[in-house]
């Protein structure tokens, strides 16, 4: 059947009109963290070189390029299978000048190191952009360490003295003293254990074990200090289990009781958020307070895209007994646009 030209123009404008427009992109995040400079956000994250962005409100982000370049020098002869992705990081202003801590490890092994990296300034256009790796922190080596050297988190007290929670697997999450410069531990040493869940001891030193709990991050209100957890299987899309757990301490140094008074070092823990039916796991959090209301941020799989990771964005409120809690819409009110 002939159609006219101009008939068939129309029509392809009519469909032009009526088809759904696409929907925006999302940053696609692991691990997620975030500093303010100026007016402006940055979320560093996982990723070949650690990724990141930035942003003027917390919704839209533009990717800014990686951290590293490459790889750090030493990152091979600590972790021979290491495949260029640097986990993990945790970011934290000190003295004037930004210190982005960060993993090096690869899958089920503690042949693993934690580093620090450290510029004045997050912006990359300024003329004083440099990051300057510092090396490693800390490490662990398997069967000499029944902990795993990854997930690393800064907390400067209130008296000055930096803290390090890090931890996956093995034995837990420990929290260990940095010396005043943040570039290596306080001697002499002094170490606490924070949280753990049940490993058997017929497990092999050198396995992670069953005990899946990672990803802490303290975060001070009030008259105590919170220790954010993550419990069960992370990064296997629609059929990860993670979810975020949390209890609090009159001490840095713990112990951390959670509501019904078990402490996190014996298994204890109360749920702060799990996932749902469009949101497989959620996890790895961290937590800021920004003009006034606190943020928690963390990254979610999405069910309905594959199980792709997502960056996660809510208001912490709390109780009247000072407890935290996430909004129930928390996984469904947020969602980022990535700006190409």
């Amino acid at each position: 059947m002939f159609v006219p030209r101009p008939l068939l123009a129309l029509a392809g404008l009519l469909l032009a009109t009526v088809a759904p427009a696409a929907e925006p992109k999302q940053v696609s995040i692991h691990d997620p963290v975030m500093a303010r400079e100026g007016d402006t956000y940055y979320l560093f994250s996982t990723g070949p070189g650690i990724t990141f962005y930035s942003s003027s409100d917390r919704v839209n982000w533009r990717r800014r390029g990686r951290v590293f370049p490459g790889a750090p020098t030493w990152a091979k002869s600590v972790a021979p299978k290491f495949n260029g992705h640097i986990w993990a990081p945790d970011i934290v202003r000190h003295n004037g000048k930004f210190y982005l801590f960060y993993s090096v490890s690869s899958f089920g092994v503690n042949t693993s190191a934690m580093g620090v990296t450290v510029n004045q300034t997050l912006d990359p256009a300024s003329p004083d952009y440099q990051w300057e790796d510092q090396g490693i922190v800390l490490r662990s080596v398997p069967n000499r360490d029944l902990w795993n050297a990854i997930d690393p988190a800064v907390f400067i007290d209130d008296d000055g003295t930096p803290w390090m929670s890090f931890g996956s697997f093995w034995s837990g999450l420990k929290l260990v003293k940095l010396a005043p410069s943040l570039t290596a531990v306080a001697e002499p040493q002094e170490w606490h254990s924070i949280a753990k869940r049940e490993r058997t001891v017929l497990q092999p030193d050198a396995e992670p074990g069953p005990a899946e709990i990672e990803a802490p991050f303290i975060f001070k209100k009030g008259g105590y200090y919170y220790l954010f957890v993550s419990w069960d299987k992370c990064c296997s899309g629609k059929d990860s289990t993670y979810k975020m757990l949390v209890g609090r301490a009159k001490k840095i140094t713990g112990p951390y009781l959670d509501r019904e008074g078990r402490d996190l070092a014996m298994g204890g823990g109360t749920l702060l958020l799990a996932g749902n039916a469009d949101w497989a796991g959620v996890g790895h959090n961290s937590v800021y307070t920004f003009d006034g209301k606190d943020y928690l941020v963390f990254h979610a799989y999405e069910t309905a895209d594959r199980g792709l990771q997502k960056l996660k964005i809510a208001e912490l409120t709390w109780d009247r007994d000072q407890w935290p809690v996430a909004p129930p819409d928390a996984l469904s009110n947020y969602t980022s646009v990535l700006q190409e």
